[in-house]
C-alpha cells in the first residue's frame, strides 16, 4: 500500500504536480456537475426503472461515464468520440497519407486527433437520433415537435465535444489519460448506486452466492494487477568503445516487454463496437416497416448482453484491439534502430532486422497472453452472473476491471513525472 501511495503523496509535495492533480479534480468536479443536468422533457423515473432492468443500457451508461442514467446534456459521453478514434485508426491502416501523417511526430498527432473531432460529430448527431428512438419507445422522452428534436440532438452533441474537451484538458495540462480518467469518474460514480441494488435484490439463498461474487472479484482484482505488472525482461548488451584513454560502454541493461502493452484502450474500444448493434437494432425496431423491424429485433436479441453471440464478439474484439493497439504503440523495427544507434545488442541475435524480427516474435507471443487473459475478464462477469445469479453487479464487475487499470496507468503516470524533475527518494517510504 505504501508503494502505491507514495507516488501520490510525493507528487503533493511538488507544486507543478499538486496543480494538475487540483486542475484534474476541478474537471471531475464539472464533469460530475454536468453528468446530472437533465434534457428536458426526460421521464427520469421511468428513466431509472430501465436502467435497472436493462443490461445493455447499462454497460452503455458505463462507457459514457455515467451520464446517460439521468440522460443529462452529456447522455452521449465519450462513445462517440471513442468510436471516431478507433475509425481514424483503422484508416491509417487503410490510407497511405494518413499512415505518413500519423509518422510525422506531434504535427501528424494533433492533425488526426483534429480529424478524430471533426468526425466525432456527426457520430454523435447519428447516436443521438438513435438514443432519442430508443428511449422515446419506452415513454422516456416526450419530445414531439421536429424544432424540439433538433435541440435536443444539438444538445447532446455539444455536450459528447464538452466532455471531451475536458477529456484532452486532463490529457495536456492534468494527470494521465484524460478520457480514461472520466470513465473511471463514471463508473466511481455509480458504483454506489449498482451496490445498493445489488443488496436490495439478494435474498438469504442469494448471499452466499454474493460472497462467491466478492471473492472472484478479489480474485479478478489480483491477477489484473499481476498481469499489468508483468513484463518479459530482453537483456541488451552494450559493446565497449576506446576513445583515448576511455573506455565507454560495456553496460547490460534491459528492455522491458510488457504483458499488457495496451492497457485498457482495448476493454473501451471492444465495448463502444460491440454495444452499437443493440443501439442499431434498437432503432430499426421504431421503424414502420415489417423487413426492417424483425432485422432490428434480431441484432437486439443477437447482441443481448447475456448472449452468448455478444461474449463471444465481445472477447475477439478484445484480442484484435490489443493486438492492433499493441502494434501502434510498439514498433520493432525502430526499436531495433535505436538499440543499434547506441551500440547495443541482444546476445545471440545480430543487429538490424534480425533484431526487429525478434523483438515482434516476442511481442507476438507475450501479447497472446495479455490479450487471452483481457478477454477472458472481460466477459468474466457475465459468465458470472450466470453462475450466482446476482444480475446487478455484473455493472460493477466490468467496471472493476477499468477502474484497477487506470490507476495503475494514473500512479505510473505521476512516477513518471516524478522522475523527469529529478525528485529524489521518491520510492523510499
Amino acid at each position: 500500500m505504501n508503494n502505491l501511495l507514495s507516488p501520490i503523496i510525493n507528487s503533493w509535495k511538488t507544486p507543478e504536480l499538486r496543480r494538475k492533480i487540483l486542475l484534474t479534480g476541478a474537471l471531475f468536479v464539472v464533469f460530475r456537475v454536468f453528468a446530472h443536468i437533465p434534457i428536458p422533457g426526460v421521464n427520469t423515473a421511468k428513466l431509472a426503472t430501465l436502467f435497472a432492468q436493462n443490461q445493455f443500457l447499462g454497460l452503455l451508461d458505463i462507457f459514457s461515464g455515467g451520464t446517460l442514467v439521468n440522460f443529462s446534456v452529456m447522455a452521449l459521453g465519450l462513445n462517440p468520440y471513442i468510436n471516431a478514434s478507433i475509425i481514424l485508426q483503422l484508416l491509417t491502416i487503410v490510407f497511405p497519407k494518413l499512415e505518413e501523417l500519423s509518422k510525422e511526430g506531434e504535427y501528424g498527432r494533433e492533425k488526426i486527433n483534429q480529424y478524430t473531432r471533426f468526425l466525432t460529430v456527426p457520430l454523435a448527431m447519428v447516436q443521438a437520433i438513435g438514443m432519442f428512438a430508443l428511449l422515446k419507445n419506452q415513454g422516456i422522452v416526450s419530445v414531439t415537435d421536429p424544432l424540439t428534436l433538433l435541440s435536443l440532438i444539438v444538445t447532446m452533441t455539444a455536450g459528447t465535444i464538452f466532455v471531451m474537451w475536458i477529456g484532452e484538458l486532463i490529457t495536456e495540462y492534468g494527470i494521465g489519460n484524460g478520457i480514461s480518467l472520466l470513465i473511471f469518474a463514471g463508473i466511481v460514480g455509480r458504483l454506489p448506486v449498482v451496490f445498493g441494488q445489488s443488496v436490495n435484490t439478494l435474498t438469504p439463498e442469494g448471499f452466499s452466492n454474493a460472497i462467491m461474487f466478492a471473492v472472484l472479484a478479489l480474485v479478478v482484482i489480483a491477477a489484473t494487477v499481476f498481469v499489468n505488472e508483468a513484463v518479459r525482461r530482453i537483456t541488451v548488451q552494450y559493446a565497449r568503445r576506446i576513445r583515448g584513454n576511455k573506455i565507454y560502454g560495456g553496460a547490460t541493461s534491459y528492455l522491458p516487454l510488457r504483458v499488457n502493452q495496451a492497457g485498457v484502450i482495448p476493454i473501451i474500444f471492444a465495448v463502444s463496437l460491440v454495444l452499437i448493434p443493440s443501439l442499431v437494432g434498437g432503432f430499426l425496431a421504431q421503424i414502420r416497416n415489417p423487413a426492417i423491424v424483425s432485422f432490428g429485433k434480431l441484432l437486439t436479441n443477437l447482441f443481448n448482453p447475456s448472449g452468448l453471440s455478444y461474449n463471444l464478439m465481445y472477447f475477439l474484439l478484445v484480442i484484435g484491439f490489443t493486438y492492433f493497439y499493441t502494434a501502434i504503440t510498439f514498433n520493432p523495427t525502430k526499436i531495433a534502430e535505436e538499440i543499434q544507434k547506441h551500440g547495443g545488442f541482444i546476445p545471440g541475435i545480430r543487429p538490424g532486422a534480425p533484431t526487429a524480427h525478434y523483438l515482434n516474435h516476442i511481442l507476438t507471443r507475450i501479447t497472446l497472453a495479455g490479450a487471452i487473459f483481457l478477454g477472458l475478464i472481460a466477459i468474466l462477469p457475465s459468465l458470472a452472473r450466470g453462475s450466482t445469479g446476482v444480475a446487478s453487479l455484473l455493472i460493477g464487475g466490468t467496471g472493476v476491471l477499468i477502474i484497477v487499470a487506470v490507476v495503475l496507468e494514473t500512479v505510473k503516470a505521476l512516477e513518471a513525472q516524478l522522475v523527469m524533475r529529478n525528485y529524489e527518494g521518491f520510492l523510499k517510504e
